[in-house]
């Protein structure tokens, strides 16, 4: 397949902001999130390189828990 592709950043009437992702990215062997229909994701920037980073999010609990 291929690790890129042309995906978008589009606002909806709700004024919330989607980023769609190529289904033959997300579905590549080698993509790094597994994903079945949705899934929390972290997303931040890096002003500096001009990057978005994707991560999957991961819940922190606290210390005193197990």
């Amino acid at each position: 397949m291929g690790n890129g592709g042309k995906g978008t950043i589009f606002r909806r009437k709700d004024d919330r902001y989607l980023l769609y992702l190529p289904v033959r990215i997300v579905d590549d062997t080698m993509f790094p999130l597994k994903c079945n229909g949705s899934m929390p994701v972290r997303v931040h920037f890096n002003h500096k390189d001009g990057k978005l980073i994707v991560e999957k999010w991961i819940e922190k609990t606290p210390k005193n828990q197990t």
